[in-house]
């Protein structure tokens, strides 16, 4: 079993799926020589060679162009977007054409596509590269939205979105790229709409997504000393979404926190809340409470930025205030 950090879990995941078939390419900017901004393609150039591994313009729109037209061709690109915040200026193909080709074609084109991306703040990248975007993706038809938090789940992961036949968008958060962990030899294949008890509670369920999945499994480790149980669930696919696992927890412990990197308005924690209350309202005994950011841009100051996205300290905080009250 070899330790791999989360950026070196990317890159093995896709050198898998590329070794087992041939049709897996991937593009996108400095994704070959570089290895990637962030290092997360590094050796792929070496080992697959440049018909495969292909450096683009500085162009998202001319990315996502070219991967949709090879998809539509028989191959199964896997394409970066550097940094999330720019699926803003490529928007327009994400939403109008790859998300909506399978059903404007009755099923006659699929796109097996994978769009990976560093997604989220810590790293003091300012409001322009720091932000978390898988609630816009979250909302539109025709995409499913993906965001591992361990080194192992980018693997299988990864595996599970260049498998499918339809587009896949990718978040890697840019805060767990240096982080290591132990992930099993051999092929790893995971399935997309699949959440994870990664610690069990019986006093309140709180679910996270990405970077607050650590913080929150540490806030959870220290209620424990102060005598509050709380489960973790690490929700991993934000589309498809397992409420199964999430409701059948809220079932046992009759409270519900979402702990979300994104601006408070609509992220996705307020759709889990929504369908919570919907199905689970008799199980619930309090209300169902959101730890997000404020709806303001991500501040580029360490403390600032340190002050509005989730810590352990205001997690703990928050459950403990309400779970007292």
């Amino acid at each position: 079993m070899a330790q791999l950090s989360y950026r070196e879990a990317v890159a093995r995941g896709i050198a898998q799926e590329m070794d087992r078939d041939e049709r897996v390419v991937l593009v996108g900017e400095d994704v070959a020589g570089a290895g990637g901004v962030f290092k997360t393609t590094a050796g792929l150039l070496d080992r697959f060679g440049p018909r495969r591994v292909v450096d683009t313009p500085i162009s998202e729109q001319a990315i996502l162009g070219a991967a949709m037209g090879a998809a539509m061709t028989g191959l199964r690109p896997v394409a970066e977007i550097m940094f999330s915040d720019f699926f803003a200026v490529c928007w327009d193909i994400v939403v109008n054409q790859i998300a909506k080709t399978r059903y404007m074609t009755n099923g006659q084109v699929s796109l097996p596509l994978v769009i990976k991306s560093g997604n989220g703040g810590s790293l003091r990248f300012g409001a322009q590269h720091s932000q978390s975007v898988e609630n816009w993706a979250m909302a539109v038809p025709g995409l499913k939205v993906v965001s591992p938090s361990t080194p192992t789940d980018v693997v299988g992961l990864m595996a599970a979105a260049v498998r499918s036949d339809d587009p896949v968008l990718f978040f890697e958060h840019k805060g767990l790229y240096s982080g290591r962990a132990e992930v099993p030899d051999g092929e790893i294949v995971d399935t997309l709409g699949t959440a994870k008890i990664r610690r069990p509670g019986r006093d309140a369920t709180v679910v996270a997504l990405g970077l607050m999945v650590p913080r929150a499994l540490q806030a959870a480790d220290e209620l424990a000393g102060r005598g509050i149980d709380v489960e973790v669930i690490d929700v991993r696919s934000l589309v498809p979404l397992d409420m199964t696992t999430i409701l059948d927890s809220v079932h046992r412990t009759g409270r519900l926190f979402t702990v979300e990197e994104n601006p408070r308005l609509l992220g996705w924690g307020a759709e889990i809340a929504s369908i919570a209350v919907d199905e689970a309202f008799w199980d619930l005994d309090g209300p169902v409470q959101r730890i997000t950011t404020p709806h303001i841009p991500l501040p580029s100051a360490d403390s600032l930025e340190d002050l509005v996205i989730p810590s352990v300290e205001s997690i703990g905080q928050t459950i403990e205030k309400a779970l007292q009250s």
